[in-house]
């Protein structure tokens, strides 16, 4: 079984995005892995080109920033197709993580089992995987249903497959979602876990790609993002992934916030009951679990 990493990446360094300690989260369970380097304005090519010689190639790209591509961030998806075109004919799965995304090592074990297990089902599109959306600090994580819970990340090797909308997940041509078995393991997301004038910076270029959002007032402060303006948070009580363990003791702002005044509206209320007592699904979903 062959498996190749993919991925894509822009001014990793202007933006603080932990994307050496994605890669390095799953390079363990990838023969190879690829990279999509879009041009930048800092040394974001000699920052992938030192992860690993033998294992990573590097395509070199320049995004579309024409008003087109930053309808709806499609241009994120238009780099993601990038890279997985790159993937060698001979990989049997395609694994991909987002700059911003890491996979703790315990669940390597979990995510190879299932690749060698369904490498064979013609049924099987991909890998369902779970969610934890870090915010604010490494010490609390998102609990409203604003948060996507799942999102497929690892994908057959079928060129029909292509990145959907912003890159959020995948698509078989014609618009058809992917059948998807889910797998023991979590992506732990930390895009929202930055000091407060990067964070700023940071979403306010990530919106630039969004041309038919307004930003939100929070972002404008001198001071940085506000982080306090969040809904609803729990406390993180266990470990992070062993990569993240040099990004998280550099930690140099601080961020705390009281869980016990979380403040969900009534309908997210009824959205978590529905789903957790009584098995009613009210979430949007991108994908067919089979």
């Amino acid at each position: 079984m062959k498996v190749t990493g993919f991925t894509f990446i822009r001014n990793a360094v202007k933006y603080d995005y932990p994307v050496v300690e994605a890669i390095k989260s799953i390079l363990p369970v990838c023969n190879d892995f690829v990279v999509a380097v879009g041009k930048s304005d800092d040394n974001t090519i000699d920052l992938i080109q030192n992860i690993d010689k033998q294992k990573i190639s590097i395509i070199e790209t320049v995004w579309d920033d024409s008003p087109e591509m930053k309808k709806g961030g499609r241009v994120f998806a238009l780099e993601t197709d990038k890279a997985f075109q790159a993937i060698p004919a001979d990989s049997d799965w395609a694994f991909y993580i987002q700059g911003d995304e890491v996979i703790h090592e315990k669940y390597l074990d979990n995510i190879y089992l299932s690749m060698e297990r369904f490498k064979d089902d013609i049924q099987v599109d991909g890998l369902l995987f779970n969610y934890l959306h870090f915010y604010g600090s490494y010490d609390y994580v998102g609990i409203s249903p604003n948060w996507y819970r799942h999102e497929i990340r690892v994908i057959k090797n079928d060129k029909s497959i292509y990145s959907y909308r912003d890159a959020q997940g995948f698509r078989k041509e014609k618009n058809i979602k992917l059948n998807v078995k889910p797998v023991d393991a979590y992506v732990y997301h930390y895009g929202w876990v930055k000091e407060p004038g990067t964070m700023k910076k940071k979403v306010e270029n990530a919106y630039s790609f969004y041309n038919e959002k307004k930003l939100p007032e929070k972002i404008l402060s001198d001071q940085g993002f506000d982080f306090s303006s969040i809904d609803a948070l729990s406390l993180f009580a266990e470990t992070h992934p062993q990569v993240m363990k040099e990004r998280i003791e550099r930690k140099n702002w601080n961020f705390q916030y009281d869980v016990s005044l979380n403040r969900l509206s009534l309908r997210y209320k009824a959205k978590i009951f529905l789903k957790k007592y009584l098995g009613i699904n009210t979430y949007y979903e991108n994908y067919h679990i089979i």
